[in-house]
């Protein structure tokens, strides 16, 4: 008694997918004859609009393409960078840095970035050369010409000097 071997062998996976395959086809299959039963064939390729055709103003815009154009009839292109460069903090100069920095403003060239605390103020000084070079790299040349950093902000209240324990003009002890 020989035994015939049948084919190549399948595991349990291979013959699931095969499975799952033949269903999609079939399905497919049947999403076109439904189509075509209501007169509505589907398309090989998409359409496309002769040489010349121009957009009229009423038709659908693709949404990208609207955006850029509103932002450049409101002048909005360069707060957009900006508003970019200052959400991906991290990315542009680092998880270490960013942890104990974060850009605050940006007016007329002048990018304002506060630290957390002196020594990071310090550092951030040290590195304002290559920190403008990256930026720009971002933004574009020449847009960002220098660094300005603010240390912490929990320095001396101002009004003068302070007692401690004494209640002001309104103490009522004595």
């Amino acid at each position: 008694m020989s035994a015939e071997p049948s084919g190549p062998a399948q595991g349990p996976g291979e013959n699931a997918a095969a499975r799952g395959a033949a269903m999609a086809r079939e399905k497919l299959a049947q999403a076109k004859a439904d189509a075509a039963r209501r007169g509505q064939l589907p398309r090989r390729e998409p359409r496309r609009r002769a040489a010349g055709q121009r957009r009229d103003a009423g038709d659908p815009q693709l949404f990208g393409r609207a955006i850029r154009d509103l932002l450049a009839e409101r002048g909005w292109e360069r707060e957009i960078a900006v508003g970019g460069v200052f959400g991906r903090w991290s990315q542009i100069v680092g998880p270490d840095l960013a942890a104990h920095t974060r850009p605050e403003t940006f007016d007329e060239g002048e990018v304002l970035i506060q630290a957390d605390s002196t020594a990071w103020a310090t550092q951030v000084r040290l590195l304002a050369g290559t920190l403008v070079r990256r930026l720009n790299e971002e933004l574009g040349d020449g847009v960002v010409q220098r660094v300005k950093v603010r240390g912490p902000q929990n320095g001396p209240r101002p009004g003068g000097l302070r007692v401690p324990g004494s209640r002001g003009p309104r103490d009522t002890y004595g």
